[in-house]
């Protein structure tokens, strides 16, 4: 897909906390507003996407490419995730963006880290913060990490990690930074496949099993429209998840789309979300009812 250039060719990499202040202090000194994109790079169109939307609102761009490692398990995939910084930085600087910053970890974690955010409530008391313990509290760590030395206005986030999004929605919230959390839809292919950097791990023949993801939730919002009680219709799901060939289901859940508490009938609103396994690859899913 081509995307429209929001700025002029200017790509600055910034690798420190200090540099990245520095510059958003002179562009603010310049009265201008600044835009951040998490991510941990292995940049795809659902990336793209977040930077071209952001890009409208603000005046200039950052966009974080850091593999985190306080987010991932110790069985997890954190030294074999995708990386791709010579084609990411190639795709930003197309894009026009202004700063692509790229931290250590030694950088974001200095000797004798021991200072961690931890969001409670609800958003942390089920789906992925059980299948992932300690997750959220590594994602909350380095995206305030993230606000304070970007210090943007405006941070753009996928709705694909739904329930990061709402969690990260509550932090600001809670901690009165003053930062606007800007959702963007779901970046998906052609058959409906959200668009994921661990997509890369999938062979051919997973991806067609993969592509049933979408559609089979849609299924299950159809049926919750239709009157069938949460629970039914998850565990329909969960059935059509294992016979369409995932190797297991961590979860599928109706959820009230703001606290993400569970919800058995359909009122008018609500969000069902998934997340299945492909052999060792965790794919994740989630749409509006």
């Amino acid at each position: 897909m081509a995307y429209p250039r929001i700025a002029p060719d200017r790509l600055l990499i910034e690798a420190t906390p200090a540099g990245l202040r520095r510059w958003s202090q002179a562009r603010r000194r310049a009265g201008e507003t600044i835009g951040l994109v998490p991510t941990m790079g292995a940049l795809h169109d659902g990336h793209l996407n977040l930077v071209t939307e952001i890009g409208k609102v603000v005046d200039r761009v950052v966009v974080s490419i850091f593999v985190n490692p306080t987010q991932f398990g110790p069985n997890e995939d954190y030294t074999r995730y995708p990386r791709s910084e010579a084609e990411d930085l190639a795709k930003l600087s197309s894009l026009g963006v202004d700063v692509a910053y790229m931290p250590t970890p030694a950088d974001m974690y200095p000797n004798g880290f021991v200072t961690e955010i931890s969001v409670g409530g609800p958003l942390t008391q089920g789906l992925d913060a059980v299948a992932r313990p300690g997750h959220f509290t590594g994602v909350a760590t380095v995206v305030s990490k993230l606000l304070i030395q970007a210090m943007p206005d405006v941070a753009a986030f996928g709705e694909k990690d739904y329930q990061q999004l709402q969690i990260i929605r509550r932090m600001v919230t809670d901690l009165n930074l003053p930062i606007e959390i800007m959702p963007v839809s779901t970046w998906r292919d052609a058959h409906g496949l959200a668009l994921s950097s661990r997509n890369a791990y999938l062979t051919a023949e997973q991806i067609t099993v993969a592509r049933q993801l979408n559609k089979i939730l849609a299924r299950a919002a159809e049926r919750l429209r239709a009157g069938v009680s949460g629970t039914i219709a998850c565990e329909g799901a969960t059935r059509a998840l294992l016979k369409a060939g995932f190797s297991s289901v961590d979860y599928v859940a109706f959820c009230d789309p703001d606290s993400l508490a569970p919800l058995e009938t359909f009122d008018g609103r609500g969000r069902i979300l998934a997340a299945a396994r492909l052999d060792k690859t965790r794919l994740i899913d989630n749409m509006a009812v």
